[in-house]
């Protein structure tokens, strides 16, 4: 019988991460690679310190400079990861982005604009990356999602939209292509300092707010993120799927 921590391991894998030139993209790509995994790296800015990172653990790792909402990318991604790998078992959609304004100023570029991202690139490239995966009978899909997969947020309509979508199409994509030896699961991540969140912790009373409502009592990091999508990724996680899990440091359980 093997040991339980060997079910982790991701050696010999081959992973797409996107949004993987920093924060949790990066984070979550650097603890593929330490868990065993080649990553391709994708995002629209230049993942060059990812790569190095990788490298440095002795790991594969290429990258690519899209837009992922160009109609060729999705099949663009997977076919760099085939010709690098030549295969995709692992497959992390963290691209995404966040408008705000309040929900009767909302316009309608905005909400395209994160929802051709957020999930319909999500969409897209799940599907190509299946299409690959149910060549070997497995893989892996992880989809990021957000505390607005739960809750509606304010003055984030679109991105509350999307990231309840991502959530909704997870469950179809476990229900589809579970019987194809494909697991498709969601991480949402609770209130994390990134880019995303600058302009909530640089307000003052919104940000003690915020964190008076963390049982944890501090904002997520990056590394938070790097136990569960090994999990998720690994064949420790088997048997779950179609589920998103929260990682809010107890934010929803308040």
């Amino acid at each position: 019988m093997s040991n339980i921590l060997d079910r982790f391991k991701l050696d010999g894998k081959a992973a797409i991460v996107t949004g993987a030139a920093r924060g949790l993209g990066q984070a979550m790509a650097l603890a593929l690679a330490e868990a065993g995994a080649d990553v391709l790296a994708v995002d629209v800015l230049d993942a060059a310190d990812t790569q190095a990172q990788i490298r440095k653990l002795g790991r594969k790792c290429e990258t690519l400079t899209a837009n992922l909402t160009a109609p060729e990318a999705p099949a663009q991604v997977v076919a760099q990861a085939v010709a690098a790998f030549g295969k995709v078992d692992i497959l992390v959609n963290n691209a995404g982005i966040i408008r705000r304004a309040d929900f009767l100023d909302f316009s309608e570029k905005d909400w395209d604009e994160v929802m051709n991202l957020n999930i319909k690139a999500v969409f897209l490239l799940s599907q190509a990356a299946a299409r690959v995966m149910v060549k070997h009978g497995r893989g892996k899909i992880i989809s990021v999602a957000s505390m607005l997969s739960f809750q509606g947020g304010v003055r984030v309509p679109s991105y509350t939209s999307s990231k309840s979508a991502v959530m909704g199409l997870t469950r179809l994509m476990a229900c589809e292509l579970g019987p194809k030896g494909i697991n498709a699961n969601a991480i949402a991540p609770g209130y994390m300092a990134t880019d995303n969140t600058t302009a909530l912790r640089a307000d003052a009373a919104r940000n003690q707010a915020i964190l008076d409502r963390i049982p944890a009592g501090r904002w997520g990091t990056p590394d938070d993120l790097q136990g569960t999508v090994v999990f998720l990724a690994s064949a420790a996680s088997d048997y779950l799927n179609g589920y998103t899990i929260a990682v809010d440091g107890g934010w929803l359980a308040r």
